[in-house]
């Protein structure tokens, strides 16, 4: 599914817009607020120990237990790291008792983190390029 059709059929948004520089593309503040959230999201995925948390959140849900050691950080640090993702919304959290369980935002953030460590794959593999 191409991104513009991605975007018109499942969030009611416009198509997306040509890149900018190509001919007849516009820079609309709507364009810009699109590319500032995303950036945002990336930056906060730039961390490794935040993008191994989202990579095993993408697994299923986990409590910070479960976090601390499919990341390898120490606990306190899983947790605030874990904090920032929330009030991002990328992570979201119930109630279990009195455990707190995370899982992931949406299933959008699984496939970013997915390809992110498929292109790794790639360079650390040297494997081909393909789409």
């Amino acid at each position: 599914m191409s991104a513009g059709r991605h975007l018109a059929g499942a969030h009611g948004a416009q198509p997306a817009r040509l890149p900018s520089g190509a001919p007849g593309a516009q820079v609309t503040p709507e364009r810009g607020d699109r590319l500032e959230a995303a950036a945002s999201v990336l930056a906060l995925l730039a961390d490794r120990t935040r993008l191994a948390l989202m990579e095993r959140l993408g697994r299923g849900e986990a409590d910070v237990t479960t976090l601390t050691e499919a990341c390898g950080a120490a606990r306190p640090s899983v947790s605030q790291h874990l904090a920032k993702l929330r009030l991002a919304g990328l992570v979201t959290t119930r109630k279990d008792g009195r455990r707190v369980v995370y899982a992931l935002g949406h299933g959008h953030l699984r496939r970013l983190v997915d390809e992110a460590l498929n292109v790794a794959d790639h360079q650390l593999g040297s494997l081909p390029p393909h789409d």
